[in-house]
């Protein structure tokens, strides 16, 4: 009975935010603007303090330089096999490939991460996903606007506060600063500071992931094989990742990081890049239904999680 407990209490939240954010869409509740307002608050202001908080009491070893490279290389991969699978298909789509890289860590993977390990550091998770941000804003931004204008890529990076915030993390967890707060006794105050800026990170992550979940709309016979390719390319991910981590790494890699990382959707921002609106609303389906892929696979961990 208190696994079975346990379990609602890990999921119950992630459905109920979800209905709560379809709400406010049928009831005027909230408008597209107000969304995307609080999609900038996350973005800007309460994910950065998750991480500035993550970083900052991370225990730093070769892991903290690893898993980042690993994490960029297994996007790489996925992405060739994105675009040799989209090859085979003979689906015409240019934006189509890129669907089976990228992973939207920021606006849905933290807040589940700590709903489904509320016991294990964030870092296990941030360390990973610090790869595939810097995949998704070098390489993966390259690629899908064709364009090779790197004083705009690093004008990006250098002003998005994510990046920022965990540089600053890094830099206080990693020269020791923190360990010296503690003897101080002011490292408190940090503590309390981030934590409680970031307390309403995963309520509005998932409230605004409701509002944009439109079911009824989603093709779901053309988005169907878009699907399959993500699934099979995150399984062949995973399946690298416990072959690097049991052999070569050590177990560096949290596993359960890994795999909620894999479940993932790609980038919201792909359709951004779709010059064609009907390729446009392929894609904004795709992802859509991808989401609700990954809510689903997050009920079915829960679970499994809950039953161990």
């Amino acid at each position: 009975m208190d696994k079975v407990i346990s379990i609602i209490q890990t999921a119950l939240p992630v459905f109920l935010a979800l209905f709560l954010g379809a709400l406010c869409r049928s009831r005027g509740f909230l408008t597209r603007d107000g969304v995307d307002t609080l999609k900038k608050v996350v973005i800007n202001i309460t994910l950065p303090a998750v991480l500035l908080n993550a970083f900052a009491t991370a225990e730093y070893s070769l892991a903290a330089l690893i898993l980042p490279a690993v994490m960029f290389l297994l996007c790489c991969v996925a992405l060739i096999l994105g675009k040799l699978i989209i090859r085979l298909s003979g689906m015409k789509s240019y934006l189509a490939p890129f669907l089976a890289t990228g992973f939207e860590a920021g606006m849905l993977g933290y807040a589940l991460f700590a709903l489904l390990f509320p016991k294990e550091s964030i870092s296990a998770f941030a360390l990973p996903d610090i790869g595939q941000t810097l995949f998704v804003f070098t390489l993966f931004k390259i690629l899908i606007s064709g364009k090779t204008d790197f004083k705009a890529i690093g004008k990006d990076m250098a002003t998005t506060p994510i990046l920022w915030a965990v540089l600053i993390g890094v830099l206080i967890g990693a020269t020791g600063l923190y360990g010296e707060l503690k003897i101080w006794g002011v490292a408190g105050i940090l503590d309390s500071a981030t934590s409680f800026v970031s307390a309403p990170t995963a309520m509005i992550i998932l409230l605004t992931v409701g509002y944009d979940l439109v079911i009824r709309e989603i093709p779901w016979r053309k988005t169907a094989g878009l699907i399959g390719m993500r699934l099979l390319v995150a399984a062949v991910l995973f399946g690298i990742v416990v072959l690097l981590n049991r052999t070569v790494l050590d177990g560096m890699f949290f596993e359960g990081a890994a795999i909620l990382m894999f479940i993932l959707p790609p980038p919201y921002v792909i359709p951004v890049f779709a010059d064609d609106p009907q390729e446009r609303v392929q894609i904004s389906a795709a992802l859509s239904a991808m989401t609700l892929m990954t809510v689903i696979l997050f009920a079915v961990l829960t679970v499994i999680v809950g039953m161990q």
